[in-house]
């Protein structure tokens, strides 16, 4: 188990003076607080270099702060050990005879998956196990950390973990989450107007701004079998690799061989919208450097105003579109246009949603009273989960604000599996509720 120090937990009884201290007299930076309401205590956190002191406040008389507040006075609460695994890390220290307060993981602040070890184990201290969503396996940071190669190169380490293939059921559905490699994109253009200071935090930026993605396109398989987009593909030359810092080492080939899935397998591909970073696995150049369909025997999906839109795309968005992506669909007889939303094979339909681009379009899957959604780049992270992060390269932001409400407004309504294409570090989670504020928890899933 490879573990390192993720924050300081101290329990405080006059959160005014705490700050008077932390905020005022040390000037360090005071995160807004986070309602952790099963444990009935409001956290405040102070980042301090990797790491961040956690200001404990108690909400209610029974919380276990207030007891300890009680009992103790305010002080030192426990020390918080980030781990990659947590279920593997529980299981771990339990072989050995540790005694746990939590048996099993259970959601805690930040979207977080925690466990306590009791202080009898652990010579008086209360040490908190943590998962977080957001962070990179920390063999990969230690490593680049001794490599001395720098931030730029933990970038690129940022979500190796999770580059692995993971497997989801959505009752009679099997949804797949592959991968097809890690780009980086300017973070002004990912964050918009949110603030460096905020969005740095959840996706730290290498010398050039630039943070990393993830590339997730998602086999469906149901009563066909299809794929929902397809990553970067690698017709791409060596100039805009560099640009956009592709590395495919592991990519949609090598993922769908895990899954046990060939091309010649997929029968529908479903566009959510053609960006490079989307439909740029649509295609292939043959032998002869002809381009061709990826997938042979598939009919290729795609909105009819994007389609047109991305034919005469104008001057702000000629980055991000490549007609070879898409103009040989066509050639080839296997494209085939839509105009509304619409059910594409029994369980999953499209709905447009707009925002990022003029027609830019989400998946919903239902089975059996289950519902998953592939928001494409109208969630694109874990961290565009918060409405207002939306971002600048969304041609309509208004509109795409709007979309992300109903949206959210869904699928906290009905539990819902949400897939985020570009997170590098979480493929799917499921938001809950917790009084007013969402939180996420990592899906179940299995690694093939």
């Amino acid at each position: 188990m490879r573990a390192t120090l993720d924050h300081v937990g101290i329990a405080v009884k006059d959160l005014a003076a705490a700050l008077a201290f932390y905020r005022d007299a040390l000037g360090l930076e005071i995160e807004p607080p986070e309602e952790v309401a099963a444990q009935r205590v409001r956290a405040h956190f102070v980042p301090v270099g990797e790491s961040k002191l956690e200001l404990l406040e108690a909400t209610a008389p029974e919380s276990a702060v207030a007891k300890y507040v009680d009992k103790r006075g305010p002080g030192l609460h426990h020390i918080t050990l980030r781990v990659d695994d947590i279920a593997a890390a529980v299981a771990q220290v339990k072989a050995r005879g540790v005694r746990m307060i939590d048996d099993q993981p259970r959601a805690g602040a930040e979207g977080a998956m925690v466990a306590f070890i009791h202080p009898s184990s652990a010579h008086g201290v209360l040490v908190e196990l943590k998962q977080s969503p957001f962070d990179t396996a920390q063999g990969d940071r230690e490593l680049v950390e001794r490599s001395a190669i720098g931030r730029h190169a933990l970038q690129s380490a940022v979500g190796t973990r999770e580059s692995r293939v993971q497997r989801f059921n959505v009752g009679n559905i099997e949804l797949i989450s592959l991968f097809d490699g890690f780009f980086r994109l300017d973070g002004g253009s990912m964050f918009g107007t949110v603030p460096k200071t905020l969005w740095e935090r959840q996706a730290p930026a290498d010398d050039q701004n630039r943070v990393t993605l993830a590339t997730r396109p998602l086999l469906v398989r149901g009563a066909r079998t299809m794929l929902i987009d397809a990553g970067l593909g690698d017709k791409r030359d060596e100039k805009v690799q560099a640009m956009f810092a592709v590395d495919r080492r592991r990519n949609l080939d090598h993922t769908l061989a895990e899954a046990g899935v060939s091309p010649e397998d997929i029968d529908i591909v479903l566009a959510t919208h053609l960006h490079f970073d989307h439909a740029g696995g649509f295609t292939v150049r043959d032998a002869a450097n002809r381009l061709r369909p990826r997938f042979p025997r598939a009919q290729y999906i795609v909105r009819r105003g994007e389609w047109e839109e991305a034919a005469r795309v104008n001057e702000r968005m000629r980055w991000a579109y490549f007609a070879d992506d898409f103009t040989p669909l066509a050639d080839a007889g296997v494209l085939q246009l839509v105009d509304d939303d619409a059910t594409i094979m029994p369980g999953v339909k499209v709905r447009r949603t707009g925002g990022h681009t003029t027609h830019h379009q989400i998946v919903t899957i239902e089975s059996s009273g289950k519902t998953a959604v592939f928001p494409a780049d109208l969630i694109p992270t874990t961290a565009h989960a918060r409405d207002a992060w939306i971002m600048a390269i969304d041609l309509f932001p208004v509109e795409s604000l709007a979309a992300k409400k109903r949206l959210a407004a869904e699928i906290l309504e009905r539990e819902t599996l949400v897939f985020f294409e570009h997170d590098p570090a979480v493929a799917a989670g499921y938001f809950h509720d917790d009084n007013g504020r969402r939180r996420l928890a990592p899906a179940p899933r299995t690694h093939l």
